[in-house]
């Protein structure tokens, strides 16, 4: 039996090491400006892409690295630790190119992703609504088709790093009245005709990652960009999230990683009573339960991983649902957790923007929210269960 069995194979740990220094030298440094100023990173995209991690993913054959699921999770895990609106660069690209993976035709995974494996365009993913959130399949946004085309109506909100992706996966009403078998998936471009976007939100966090509206209006598009059939729209977005839920863990674990190792670092240095703070017992048991907590969270992330680079290569892995669930549940609370006790180790301090705990705090909360509440995926765990 091999003694590490749980440990990362000398290539995964080389790929940390790798974007970790990216990350230190180049992302970090610019995390509070991007917070503050709500802007899109252009730079550290720039950045990402000379590095060849703005989307890791994408299959060698069409020009990307190949990386497993595992690789994806370690650039946005190591992305995060450092900025979190910057680490949805990999993850949305990851997130709006699934689809195309799992059901697209050859034409549209050649048309593509090759664009999105060289940095020249971004891909997105539009499920939402604003009365369609958790309940996906009650949207109303339709696709009709006229002769050789499809013609596309509807809003999708709370789409992330809309307006700068020029790719769309876009799930729409194909056939009303059989719920969600009547949904289908399309590649939307930024450039067809009817194409707009809404106002950028106001955001607690993740304030450098765009979340606008996707508008579209009479919006037409050849019917060859239906990613698979007709009908097996919703079927394609629920086995995308399976994947990119994942992704998600990954954020949330590099959030929760930099808050505790800025922590460590200020209760080693900060004095009070005449010794470092970090001798006080009351103050190890919190950062035990930080690492502990961030740990566990990680092994689960990492398991989900495995599980997901075997599934997308056509593996029937039965808990994949559940590994998944479990892992962007975990991840995402327990970066809340303690980003909420790396503030209260700062103190006063930990309450300012000029420390960067308060900021992660921020970040964290939608690791709780975005694909899939927390609330839905303890109910898609208990379903799993019980099934």
């Amino acid at each position: 039996m091999s003694v590490d069995l749980y440990g990362l194979s000398e290539e995964h740990t080389m790929l940390r090491e790798v974007v970790r220094a990216l990350a230190d030298e180049k992302i970090a440094p610019r995390a509070a400006a991007t917070d503050e100023s709500g802007e899109f990173p252009w730079d550290v995209y720039k950045d990402l892409v000379e590095a060849g991690f703005h989307a890791v993913h994408v299959p060698e054959q069409y020009g990307g690295a190949g990386a497993d699921a595992l690789g994806a999770v370690l650039v946005i895990e190591e992305v995060a630790r450092a900025c979190a609106s910057s680490s949805l660069i990999p993850a949305v690209n990851k997130l709006g190119t699934v689809p195309l993976l799992l059901s697209a035709s050859e034409k549209i995974k050649a048309e593509y992703l090759p664009k999105v494996a060289s940095g020249e365009s971004m891909f997105a993913y539009a499920l939402s609504e604003p009365e369609a959130g958790s309940d996906a399949a009650s949207m109303k946004t339709r696709a009709v088709r006229d002769g050789d085309d499809y013609v596309l109506d509807g809003v999708k909100m709370w789409i992330s790093n809309a307006g700068v992706s020029d790719f769309y996966t876009v799930m729409a009403v194909t056939e009303p009245g059989v719920g969600a078998r009547g949904i289908s998936a399309f590649v939307v471009e930024k450039a067809d005709q009817g194409v707009s976007f809404g106002p950028k939100e106001k955001k607690l966090g993740i304030k450098g990652s765009p979340t606008r509206q996707v508008i579209l209006d009479g919006v037409r598009i050849p019917a060859w960009r239906m990613i698979g059939e007709p009908g097996t729209g919703f079927k394609t977005a629920l086995a995308t999230l399976d994947h990119t839920r994942i992704t998600i863990a990954a954020q949330a674990l590099g959030i929760a990683q930099g808050a505790l190792d800025y922590a460590v670092g200020y209760v080693k240095e900060r004095k009070q009573f005449g010794k470092a703070i970090a001798d006080f017992q009351g103050l190890q048991f919190m950062i035990a339960d930080m690492a502990m907590k961030l740990e566990a969270a990680r092994q689960l992330t990492y398991a989900a991983a495995a599980k997901s680079e075997a599934a997308i290569h056509g593996a029937k892995i039965k808990d994949l649902t559940f590994f998944s669930s479990a892992a962007k549940c975990a991840a995402s609370d327990a970066a809340m957790e303690i980003t909420t006790d790396a503030v209260q180790l700062l103190g006063g301090y930990g309450y300012t923007s000029d420390f960067p705990a308060e900021r992660m705090m921020r970040d964290a909360k939608i690791t709780q929210i975005y694909e899939g509440t927390n609330q839905i995926q303890r109910l898609v765990m208990a379903r799993q269960i019980l099934r």
